[in-house]
Parts: C-alpha cells; structure tokens; sequence
C-alpha cells in the first residue's frame, strides 16, 4: 500500500524538496515552515541525492512514527548538521532552531532550567555546555545523541519534530 501509495504521488519514484514543501508546509501552523522543511528534508535523504526515494520514505515513516528514541536522536542530528560533515556546530543549532521555531510558531526565546528567558543564541550556548562533553565547540553523533537520552527535555527539544 506505501508503495503505491508512494508511486501514486511521485510517479518517477523521486521525492523532490518541491514536493517535500508543498506537502508539509500543509502541516505547519504558521506560513514560515519552508526553511524548517528543508532541514527535515536533508535529514531523511540519507544519500544525499536531492530527492527522497521509496526506501528513504520508509525509513522516514518509520523513524518519525516507531524507531526507539536513539534512532530518532540520530535523525535529528543529521537534520542539525546543516553542512553533512559529521558535526554539528552553534551556529548550525541555531540556524536549525530559529527554523523550527518559525515553523511551529514558537517564539525566539527559550527557557532554562531556572525558567530564566533565555535569547536563542544563549539557549544553544547551554545546550553546547550540556551536550559537548569535550568541549571543542562541535557535537558529534555520539555527544548528541548520549546527551540527549540523558536529558528528556534536551531530547524532546531537539528533536521535537520526531517526538511529536
């Protein structure tokens, strides 16, 4: 039925970004969830070819609706590594994050532990002193992940699309 399913909507087998957008911006409560979109989109094509195949919506599907929380953290994290070298910087946080929050209609603040208000940027400098165990400004799969699973707000946070 997915496949068909699938086939029905992209005859050629091919899920392009256009087509990515169009269906979920649907989705988004706001007109802003194009950039956020993308992010979700490098996310699940996992080769990078600039399409979605049927194998990659699967993985998509299964991922956002029955992987373990360590396999949606993974997928997140590929969707914040905005530049696909393997790590995720604070400016590709932040980048992703003001995204996200456009989409979702979520103002540009975030809270602390304290409830203290906090700016965007002052929000991914404590998550980067949460999640970088060494302390070299980048955050690896493992860090982000590991970090994560050790904080339930962190991952729900994060990877808020994926645990919705």
């Amino acid at each position: 039925e997915q496949y068909w399913a699938f086939k029905q909507d992209c005859p050629n087998g091919e899920l392009t970004l256009f087509d990515f957008i169009t269906v979920y911006k649907e989705l988004f409560p706001t007109e802003h969830g194009e950039e956020f979109c993308q992010h979700v989109f490098r996310a699940f094509d996992t080769d990078h070819n600039g399409f979605i195949d049927f194998r990659e919506f699967l993985l998509a599907i299964n991922i956002t609706s029955n992987e373990s929380a360590e396999e949606k953290l993974k997928c997140a994290f590929r969707m914040y590594d905005v530049s696909c070298n393997g790590s995720i910087d604070q400016p590709e946080m932040r980048t992703v994050l003001q995204a996200m929050y456009k989409a979702y209609g979520i103002c540009d603040k975030t809270r602390s532990v304290s409830e203290k208000r906090l700016s965007l940027k002052e929000g991914v400098e404590s998550i980067f002193s949460f999640l970088d165990e060494n302390n070299d400004g980048q955050l690896t799969e493992e860090e982000f992940v590991s970090g994560c699973l050790q904080n339930d707000k962190m991952s729900k946070l994060l990877a808020f699309t994926f645990f919705e």
